[in-house]
């Protein structure tokens, strides 16, 4: 008997579809909406596992895009510290699309938080750029910061494809709405529950309010190109009385129901499943870290392979260098290593 599932190709089908039987051939990009010109600047920014992107496009050959830029006598190990390079902009996580939203509107003008800068002993932290910092005064900070958004303003002006990993739902806004990538109190200022609220967004706010962002974007740049992904990393911690395995497959699953709604109405903005490849049954948990949270490095190769393999038309060598270097033995010890990433939100985790 004929009926619509008759002849789907293998990767419509779970049996069939490459990846249970070899980890390494899991491949769940059927088509990928266009392809990315080796000259093409890319802007990488979102969450702690956009910087794994940022980092293996660089190594590619990608024209990745740094738009704030270490000062010159500023050498390599210490522009990693200060995070250089680390996305297109000194902009840390921007964990939701409605921090991505304020940054873009900070940059234009059209919003200035109310919050103060957080004192520590360290000196004076950037309430929305916490790992950037310290800073010796507020003169100081205030003159880094204005400097950040004008390369924001460069940023999205010059970047040809825009690469934005979707990371949290959980957030906590001040009084006039503006969002924290982490709450007051846990890397800095007091917090202040009159002042200080929590908040889960939902897919209709994710879905608005990056699509006010992509707005104001092409209002500059309106040929701009969008890849979306969901970062694998599961919550550090959650403000919500239940399990944070819970609140982890929730926002998650938002967010990656939001991306598909944000791709399937528009031909510009493709998603591409990282969250997929690293969570797939088909690995049997191997591209997590012992603490079945943070992302190995084997696991961020196989991601990247995938998006080069679609995004830019490299395929993998003939006989696999990937199931060459899982053959090495220190290559696997190497596997074993966590992918090094800045995570604001390892702050939440606390003394252990």
């Amino acid at each position: 008997m004929s009926h619509p599932y008759s002849a789907i190709p293998d990767h419509q089908n779970w049996r069939r579809a490459p990846g249970a039987a070899d980890p390494a051939a899991l491949d769940p990009v059927a088509s990928a909406k266009f392809t990315i010109a080796p000259d093409a600047p890319v802007a990488c920014a979102g969450s702690c596992f956009a910087q794994h992107v940022m980092r293996h496009l660089g190594r590619a050959g990608f024209n990745t895009l740094v738009a704030e830029g270490p000062p010159a006598l500023l050498g390599d190990d210490l522009a990693e510290r200060f995070q250089y390079g680390i996305f297109s902009t000194r902009s840390g996580n921007i964990y939701t699309a409605r921090q991505l939203l304020q940054l873009i509107q900070r940059a234009n003008g059209t919003f200035a938080p109310a919050a103060a800068p957080w004192r520590t002993d360290a000196g004076l932290i950037d309430p929305f750029r916490p790992s950037i910092g310290p800073f010796a005064s507020e003169a100081e900070l205030e003159g880094d910061r204005a400097w950040h958004l004008a390369c924001v303003r460069e940023m999205i002006s010059e970047m040809s494809v825009f690469v934005f990993t979707l990371g949290l739902t959980e957030a906590w806004l001040d009084s006039d709405g503006a969002v924290y990538p982490l709450v007051p109190g846990a890397a800095g200022g007091t917090f202040d529950p009159a002042r200080h609220r929590f908040h889960n967004f939902t897919v209709e706010e994710v879905v608005a309010d990056f699509a006010a962002a992509l707005a104001l974007i092409r209002a500059v740049n309106p040929g701009v190109r969008v890849i979306l992904t969901v970062s694998p990393v599961p919550l550090m911690a959650t403000a919500l009385p239940r399990h944070v395995l819970q609140s982890t497959v929730y926002s998650k699953s938002v967010l990656r129901v939001a991306a598909q709604l944000l791709a399937d109405g528009d031909e510009a903005i493709d998603y591409f499943p990282s969250y997929e490849i690293i969570t797939a049954p088909h690995t049997r948990g191997r591209y997590f870290g012992p603490d079945a949270r943070a992302v190995t490095e084997e696991g961020v190769d196989h991601v990247m392979r995938v998006f080069l393999k679609h995004y830019a038309n490299v395929a993998p060598a003939p006989g696999s260098a990937q199931a060459r270097q899982s053959a090495n033995a220190a290559y696997r010890a190497q596997a074993q290593q966590l992918a090094d990433a800045f995570c604001d939100e390892e702050a939440l985790d606390g003394p252990r």
